[in-house]
């Protein structure tokens, strides 16, 4: 029997100005454990002169992470945080019941140019936690747990894997890894977790002797023992966790309940209707744009 369930291959989708490789959500597979969204970003290569502007959008019902290997980006949100982005840091950020966020390259990057590749991941909250506090926590590279075995190096960027832990707060059992691996490298699989999935940034892996190359995610069958070894120098992402269930998802808001979906929608309506001054939704301070609501 095969240890793998299912082989996802990146879908392009156009941002406005830069591509990305949809990973997850996937007609087959919407999930692996909390995540709910996976998106590799570039490698992409701005002019001098261009850049990232994601305008103020709302998030509601799960957590963020913008995970950086080049380049860097500019967070601010409505709760009042204003941090850079850096390969390696993690900006966790809780949106709960309701955030608002904007994503844009800084004066200095912009002006010279910048190459930008990273990983853009949502993690689903569980139902008791959907309308929790919006938070946001800043913790940088230096701050990660980093777990060495022979040829191989792991950053956990959240949750817990190997006896270690990650600062960022999570709300349900998961584990977020990235890897970097020398050719013939064994990888390990953290085998308490219901879900597990590994993304090939970089490289090549074999995986009971078979072999996959850059671009692929592979999610593994529960319980699964399968022998991973890197067949050149690569880069990975190790994740998984706990199922969570079903979730409806709709442009940038996340939930269990498809009234709650609509609700926020309004909410965002209402509030930029109202010019973002005492209503249910804010803007980021020095932000004056936002994302209109799309048509359905």
């Amino acid at each position: 029997m095969s240890a793998i369930s299912i082989v996802i291959e990146p879908r392009t989708r156009d941002l406005g100005g830069f591509t990305v490789g949809r990973v997850l959500p996937y007609a087959k597979r919407r999930t692996v454990g909390p995540f709910i969204f996976f998106d590799e970003m570039g490698p992409a290569d701005f002019a001098p002169g261009t850049g990232i502007d994601v305008r103020p959008h709302p998030h509601i019902g799960l957590a963020t992470v913008t995970y950086l290997f080049d380049g860097e980006l500019r967070h601010r949100d409505s709760l009042g945080f204003d941090q850079v982005i850096r390969p390696g840091d993690v900006n966790w950020m809780i949106a709960g019941r309701g955030i608002v966020h904007s994503e844009r390259t800084d004066d200095e990057p912009r002006e010279k140019g910048q190459t930008m590749h990273g990983i853009q991941s949502w993690f689903a909250l569980p139902e008791a936690h959907e309308e929790t506090a919006p938070e946001f926590h800043h913790h940088p590279k230096e701050t990660l747990p980093v777990i060495e075995r022979e040829g191989l190096s792991m950053r956990l960027i959240a949750g817990s894997a190997f006896g270690e832990t990650s600062p960022a707060k999570t709300f349900s059992p998961m584990f977020y890894l990235g890897v970097e691996a020398e050719k013939d490298a064994a990888i390990p699989l953290p085998d308490d977790y219901e879900e597990r999935a590994l993304y090939i940034l970089a490289g090549a892996v074999e995986i009971d002797g078979e072999t996959y190359e850059r671009g692929r995610l592979i999610v593994f069958e529960p319980g699964a023992a399968p022998e991973i070894t890197a067949n050149e120098a690569s880069k990975l992402m190790l994740l998984g966790g706990a199922y969570l269930g079903e979730r409806h998802i709709w442009w940038n808001l996340v939930s269990s309940s498809e009234t709650r979906i609509q609700k926020a929608k309004a909410d965002w309506t209402a509030s930029a209707a109202g010019g973002f001054k005492g209503t249910v939704f804010t803007l980021p301070p020095d932000e004056t744009e936002h994302i209109p609501l799309p048509a359905d």
